[in-house]
């Protein structure tokens, strides 16, 4: 049996994530990455007077980002931030059925932007960031599926007020640009970032399943 091809940093500087959503660790593992430690980043969420999605998103990923380098010298370290936008509206990460139901009752119907900010910081402790856009559309929801949805409670702690890979999927009718993006961490160019800094597949030594 071909032992599996697992992704390790250069010189094996360790690889730190600072997030602890498990959907960023399991897209992580899609590609053979996983962390050497996970270490969650804190970090004031609330967005500026007037701040746009898109500033806000790289903002984040950056704070998380720079809270948790100093604590890893030597170290890559990677984080990232997920908004979702209707228009220039930044939507919460919903933490009750009232505010999912307002987020659900603005992307029902219509498109909306989904921004993925993600930094990762070198050894020598320079950020490298990317913003990734995808667009994605919510048939219109009837009042019994609005109801299920809320009933689930798939909402709570997403952005927006939904997660694309449960139970939201059945209701999202046009996504142009990076599904994993939406999901929690833009895959491509996540890796785009890591092998342009000497991020390689390499055979995992012990054969054992990534």
């Amino acid at each position: 049996m071909t032992a599996p091809l697992v992704l390790r940093p250069p010189q094996g500087a360790p690889f730190i994530l600072a997030s602890a959503s498990p959907r960023r660790s399991a897209l992580l593992a899609q590609i053979g990455l996983v962390p050497d430690r996970v270490d969650p980043a804190e970090a004031d969420e609330t967005s500026y007077p007037a701040e746009k999605p898109r500033p806000y998103a790289a903002r984040m990923a950056r704070a998380k980002a720079e809270a948790v380098a100093p604590r890893h010298p030597g170290c890559f370290v990677l984080a990232a931030d997920t908004v979702v936008a209707c228009g220039r509206r930044i939507l919460p990460k919903a933490e009750s059925a009232a505010e999912a139901r307002r987020c659900l009752d603005l992307l029902s119907g219509r498109r909306h932007r989904v921004l993925g900010g993600i930094c990762l910081i070198d050894p020598r402790g320079r950020p490298h960031e990317r913003v990734v856009e995808t667009r994605v559309g919510f048939k219109r929801l009837s009042e019994a599926e609005t109801a299920a949805y809320l009933a689930s409670g798939d909402w709570s702690g997403k952005a927006g007020g939904y997660a694309v890979q449960g139970l939201a999927a059945a209701y999202v009718d046009f996504l142009n640009g990076s599904y994993s993006n939406v999901v929690g961490l833009a895959l491509a160019e996540t890796y785009t970032l890591l092998s342009g800094l000497g991020f390689s597949h390499v055979r995992s030594p012990d054969g054992a399943p990534v």
